[in-house]
């Protein structure tokens, strides 16, 4: 049950309902999850500075169980990510960060439980 976060400073009018189904698809995808597994959060308009410019950019940070524990898997996530980042939203690689982080099923609550009892 992986969790996409994306915030930007790009308006909000870059992140149509079609561009969220398509960035459900590439992660569910990429990170080799059912896409009805997985949380997505777009936050567009927030004031933002990566490498000490203003200019258009993009923070993902994604969050998921038994698929982002591992330097050589993150590498190739973030390969596919950045691909599809730069396409959709016409950014260079340099303007955008993405930030990993493995889960355990205890931390993650679904169904009055955690995911380690379903």
């Amino acid at each position: 049950m992986p969790f996409i976060d994306l915030e930007s400073n790009l308006p909000a009018s870059k992140f149509s309902e079609d561009f969220l189904k398509k960035l459900c698809s590439t992660t569910a995808g990429v990170l080799g999850k059912p896409e009805d597994r997985m949380n997505l959060v777009v936050k567009p308009g927030v004031p933002m500075l990566i490498g000490g410019s203003c200019s258009p950019c993009a923070v993902l940070s994604v969050s998921a169980i038994g698929v982002t524990d591992t330097a050589d898997k993150n590498k190739e996530h973030s390969a596919k990510i950045f691909q599809f980042l730069t396409g959709e939203l016409g950014l260079t690689e340099d303007r955008i960060v993405i930030r990993f982080y493995a889960l355990e099923p205890h931390q993650v609550g679904k169904k009055g439980t955690v995911m380690s009892f379903l």
